[in-house]
């Protein structure tokens, strides 16, 4: 019995470890940077906010359609869904190493 539940955990290890490739392949095809407004003497202002190491840099995006704004609110909302599945994944991945590295009987 006990090589049966370490097998379906090894085998839940292997699934884990490719949805985790997988979460991390999308957040990299995801554009980089969220989109920022400011308002200046009155006008709206776009700019394009994205880390480069340890600076923050602000890049002039200009005049933008609503239906480019709603994209980059999308954007946002995935880049965040996927953050947290990836969470949950690499816990997960580490849950299940520790398992079957366990010298107790499961």
């Amino acid at each position: 019995m006990r090589g049966v539940i370490k097998g379906v955990l090894a085998e839940e290890l292997k699934n884990s470890l490719k949805m985790q490739k997988d979460y991390e392949r999308s957040l990299k095809a995801l554009p980089l940077g969220c989109l920022s407004r400011k308002v200046i003497r009155g006008r709206p202002y776009y700019y394009l906010v994205k880390r480069i190491g340890k600076k923050v840099v602000y890049k002039y995006k200009g005049i933008i359609t609503t239906e480019e704004i709603d994209r980059y609110q999308n954007v946002k909302k995935k880049r965040a869904q996927y953050r947290q599945l990836l969470s949950r994944v690499k816990k997960q991945v580490r849950y299940l190493k520790g398992a079957l590295r366990g010298k107790e009987a499961i």
